[in-house]
C-alpha cells in the first residue's frame, strides 16, 4: 500500500512539473513576439513619417464618408437613409445627423444600424430634413476626394453621385479585395471591420454592438492611409496612360 501510495506522489510530481512548465512561454516564442512588435512598430513609425510628409493643404482635400440605413417597404428590405457622418484626415467631425425619413420605418435595423425611432422624428432636433441633408453633403463633399467603404450604397441612400477621379472606395480597392472560388475566380469586397483589424490594427463593430457611422468612417480614412502612396501612384499611373492613348 505505501509503495502504491508513494507511486502516486510521484505520478502526481511529475503531473505538476509538466503544467508548470507549460506556464512559462518557450524563449523562442518571446523572440518572435519581440520581433513581431519590433515590426509592427516599425510600420506605425513609417507611416506617421509618411503622414506628417503630406503638406496640409493636400489632408484639407479628404473627406470621409458613412452612412447607416432602415428599411422600408412591405419586408423592410428597401434602404433608406437614416444617419449621415463626415469626417476629415484628423477624423475630426464635419456633420453627423439623423435624417428625417419620409416614407413608413417597416424595420430600424437598431441591432446594426443603431438607429431608434426616436432618432429620426420629425420633432428630433438632432435630425435634419432629407433635401436639406442631401444639399448640405453636396455642398461638404464637393470637389473633395471623398474616402468610404462601399459608397455605391451610400450614395444610392443619399441619391447623390460624385466625380470618379475623385472617389476612394477601400471595398473596391484591388489589394484589399479577396478571389472567391475554387481557382481564384471574381473579387469580391471585405468586410471593413476586417480589413481595419488586419490592417490598421482597429477593433471596429465589435459583436453585439449596433455600427456608429463616425466611428467608421474614421476607420475608413485609417484605413486609406496605410495604403495612400502606393493608391495614389496606381492611379497617377492609369492616368498617365489614358492620356497618352488619347494623344496617339
Amino acid at each position: 500500500a505505501d509503495s502504491k501510495q508513494s507511486q502516486l506522489k510521484m505520478e502526481a510530481g511529475r503531473k505538476k512539473r509538466k503544467v508548470a512548465k507549460k506556464s512559462f512561454p518557450r524563449i523562442n516564442q518571446l523572440l518572435a513576439e519581440a520581433e513581431a512588435a519590433k515590426k509592427e512598430q516599425e510600420e506605425k513609425d513609417k507611416r506617421k513619417s509618411y503622414e506628417d510628409s503630406i503638406p496640409s493643404e493636400v489632408k484639407a482635400q479628404y473627406v470621409a464618408l458613412d452612412c447607416e440605413m432602415v428599411g422600408i417597404g412591405a419586408e423592410g428590405k428597401q434602404s433608406a437613409l437614416a444617419r449621415v457622418s463626415l469626417t476629415d484626415w484628423y477624423g475630426e467631425v464635419i456633420l453627423d445627423t439623423f435624417v428625417q425619413v419620409p416614407d413608413r420605418v417597416t424595420d430600424f435595423r437598431t441591432f446594426v444600424s443603431g438607429v431608434r425611432a426616436k432618432d429620426i422624428r420629425i420633432t428630433s432636433s438632432n435630425s435634419m430634413e432629407l433635401h436639406a441633408c442631401r444639399k448640405k453633403v453636396g455642398e461638404i463633399i464637393k470637389n473633395k476626394i471623398l474616402v468610404g467603404h462601399s459608397l455605391k450604397n451610400d450614395f444610392a441612400a443619399l441619391m447623390l453621385g460624385h466625380p470618379k477621379h475623385l472617389i476612394r472606395d477601400t471595398a473596391r480597392y484591388k489589394p484589399f479585395m479577396r478571389a472567391s472560388g475554387r481557382n481564384g475566380g471574381k473579387l469580391r469586397p471585405r468586410k471593413l471591420r476586417d480589413l481595419v483589424k488586419e490592417q490598421v490594427g482597429l477593433t471596429i463593430q465589435k459583436e453585439g454592438e449596433a455600427h456608429t457611422s463616425v466611428e467608421d468612417a474614421k476607420a475608413t480614412m485609417e484605413l486609406y492611409k496605410v495604403v495612400r502612396g502606393q493608391w495614389e501612384k496606381e492611379i497617377e499611373k492609369l492616368e498617365s496612360s489614358r492620356t497618352t492613348k488619347r494623344k496617339r
